[in-house]
């Protein structure tokens, strides 16, 4: 929200998400590492300690293998991409709009790391489709460098990206990694003309809602258009408090949160997709109301300061909390639908 008259209020979100790795040490290698039976045979009655210097072990001696045919692409990479991700950490990341960008992007390699023993494992087959994927990417990175354009550049990472699994590969390897690579398109900003125009219709529902709860809960409230009158606040809720940015990002770590937990049942996975919808709305209501509140209660100061800034951390916990509500209730229903079904044959 950001303040009109005598107090604003703008929140930065403070997204935080969870993950587990899997395994993969008996999975062949194109570094040639060898893993001994036993630790194929009991891979957890080794200790914490032991099991870490065997992975720090394993890192090392597959750097060591794939260092002399990888530095290239390692080298170029750093040379096309360093001046952009430095434009972006020092402009277009640090702010509301394109804060998630980080998050997402590293959320993204990490799914490639955990993948990549899989992708290891493939005979290697070169695909001559990497070639024309990656001259697209240059020249989309060309025009948005030079251009300006903050969506061709991210978007080029994408693709030189997918260029090189392509080219070092194979086409099998970008199979096995599609998640991560569908991931980073959340972190891609879409035209300023599409948002501007969902932003203002859901901006207009959160602000409705939020005048709705503290009227019942008695509050001296009213509104007119996106702005809440409260007491003798005057709120303007901004693009950041129910803005499609912030259902985009929870919508990523949604299916994040799916590609984790591997749920077998369609019925939850696709149920849950299409909730995440109607959560993030919720949470964007409950972050507006405990703004207002914060405001009415202890003015304008606190409506600015710490409490301002923890209002983004209360939207993704609550959407987390959401989600992980949700997604309890689908599997009892899922449980319950087969039960159903086993009674039934």
């Amino acid at each position: 929200m950001a303040g009109q008259g005598r107090s604003g209020v703008a929140v930065p979100a403070s997204p935080g998400s969870r993950g587990h790795g899997h395994g993969g040490a008996g999975a062949p290698t194109r570094g040639g590492m060898a893993h001994d039976g036993a630790e194929k045979a009991h891979p957890r009655s080794r200790r914490p300690g032991e099991r870490t210097s065997s992975l720090l072990a394993s890192w090392r001696t597959t750097m060591r293998h794939a260092w002399p045919e990888w530095w290239p692409v390692w080298l170029g990479l750093a040379v096309l991409f360093l001046p952009t991700f430095f434009s972006l950490f020092t402009g277009a990341w640090i702010g509301e709009e394109q804060g998630h960008g980080p998050m997402i992007f590293g959320l993204a390699l990490w799914l490639i790391y955990r993948k990549w023993p899989q992708v290891r494992s493939l005979e290697p087959a070169s695909s001559a489709a990497g070639w024309p994927v990656l001259v697209l990417g240059l020249m989309l990175h060309l025009l948005g460098r030079t251009q300006h354009i903050l969506m061709f550049e991210i978007g080029a990472i994408l693709l030189v990206l997918a260029a090189v699994v392509l080219v070092k590969c194979g086409a099998r390897a970008l199979r096995v990694l599609w998640f991560p690579f569908f991931f980073m398109l959340f972190m891609v900003p879409l035209p300023s003309e599409f948002v501007a125009a969902v932003t203002m219709p859901m901006k207009m529902a959160v602000s409705w809602a939020t005048e709705q709860i503290l009227f019942v809960a008695g509050y001296p409230i009213g509104r007119s258009g996106v702005i809440l009158q409260v007491g003798q606040y005057q709120l303007l809720v901004a693009d950041a408090c129910a803005g499609l940015q912030t259902l985009l990002t929870l919508e990523a770590l949604g299916l994040f949160y799916l590609n984790l937990m591997r749920h077998p049942s369609a019925f939850r996975n696709v149920g849950l997709a299409l909730l995440i919808v109607p959560i993030s709305f919720s949470a964007n209501v409950i972050r507006v109301v405990v703004l207002t509140l914060i405001t009415y209660h202890y003015g304008d100061a606190a409506g600015q300061g710490f409490l301002h800034g923890f209002a983004g951390m209360v939207l993704f916990l609550t959407a987390l909390a959401l989600i992980l509500a949700v997604d309890s209730s689908l599997q009892w229903a899922a449980r319950r639908r087969q039960a159903r079904g086993g009674e039934g044959t």
